[in-house]
């Protein structure tokens, strides 16, 4: 936000406590999404042992990842996005 180590004004604090519960969000549904596509199956069809431990374990280890991965690309992108110099400005040369 502010690169000259100033204090942050009240409309970039919430923009960023937006951007954090955006990201915690929008990581939680694709991560229940995900368990629920891959272990799914194990859940309702009746499948052999080895292929229910397989699926339910390959959800709990593909849950938790997805919901990292997608909170810390969230947050990466909005520190890096290009932000406009000017206020009503759409880029500097404008």
């Amino acid at each position: 936000m502010t690169s000259h180590g100033g204090r942050r004004t009240q409309a970039e604090r919430d923009a960023i406590t937006v951007e954090i519960g955006y990201a915690l969000c929008s990581a939680a549904f694709a991560a229940a999404v995900v368990f629920g596509v891959v272990a799914g199956p194990a859940l309702l069809f009746d499948l052999p042992d080895t292929a229910e431990r397989l699926l339910a374990y390959a959800a709990l280890v593909l849950a938790p990842v997805l919901f990292a991965a997608r909170v810390v690309s969230v947050l990466v992108r909005f520190r890096t996005a290009d932000q406009p110099s000017q206020p009503g400005r759409t880029s500097p040369d404008s």
